[in-house]
């Protein structure tokens, strides 16, 4: 039988994080046993950098991780047989993001980007403490915004957006302006690194999310799971496994009754 290589990627916000609390404790178990096992958790959320850091160090996860829906893939060093950090960058230069956002305001598209926010305005749309909202803030390639107008405006921002290669995608709390990739290209950039690393293994993926944005993400999985929470009744995956527990309780459900079938 070939020897596995299990890579667990998932969400945050909803998902291993409770969506109003942030708090990860119920899903403490399983993360447990996944370090035990040495099974890599590749966080993939539309979290910045410094924010997801904060995270990866509260549980102790030294593993590569995904930033902003998929603007980079971060390899720390020390994994993937990488002596020095690596970052690969798959979005469009913030600036050009802006500069569209600015174009579309003039156009009178009626939205609210973090751009015009304040960190304490962040903190209070978010739920976030203040330095949390601070790093929220420190964006590289996506810009999270509260859309203000109806479906019709919206479907005509969309469409503007798309025109100059860009997207407007929804996840749990904003919509995010961004470039034409998502979560599934820098997770697929990551399966390869680590089949590369261990040809003679075979790679088998768990991919949990909770929203929209994360959907590419679960059908690039060979076992997806929709953690219940506020946006997941609209969330549609081939046979993905759905949770009975919201967030973190639902995780680690989910987790420890897939490692019961793999791990036998």
């Amino acid at each position: 039988m070939t020897e596995r290589q299990i890579l667990v990627f998932t969400d945050l916000d909803g998902t291993l994080l409770d969506h109003h609390s942030y708090d990860h404790d119920a899903a403490l178990p399983a993360l447990e046993r996944l370090r035990e096992a040495e099974i890599p958790v590749i966080l993939n959320s539309s979290k910045t950098r410094p924010e997801m850091e904060a995270i990866k160090a509260c549980i102790d996860n030294r593993d590569p991780f995904i930033v902003e829906n998929g603007a980079a893939a971060i390899i720390p060093a020390g994994n993937l047989r990488k002596d020095a950090e690596l970052v690969i960058a798959f979005c469009a230069p913030l600036d050009e993001v802006n500069e569209q956002l600015l174009a579309l305001r003039e156009a009178g598209f009626p939205f609210r980007s973090f751009n015009d926010m304040s960190v304490a305005e962040v903190a209070q749309a978010t739920g976030l403490d203040e330095a949390s909202a601070a790093n929220a803030k420190r964006r590289i390639g996506t810009m999270p915004l509260q859309w203000q107008g109806d479906d019709r405006q919206l479907e005509a921002m969309r469409s503007r957006l798309r025109a100059v290669g860009m997207q407007l995608l929804k996840g749990g709390r904003f919509y995010h302006a961004m470039g034409q990739y998502d979560k599934a290209d820098a997770m697929a950039y990551l399966i390869k690194r680590y089949q590369s690393c261990q040809p003679d293994r075979e790679v088998v993926t768990i991919a949990l999310g909770d929203s929209h944005n994360d959907r590419r993400m679960l059908e690039t999985a060979d076992y997806p799971v929709i953690i219940k929470g506020v946006n997941s009744d609209k969330l549609h995956v081939a046979g993905a496994l759905r949770s009975e527990g919201y967030g973190p309780v639902g995780w680690n459900e989910c987790i420890q009754s897939l490692l019961n079938q793999l791990l036998e």
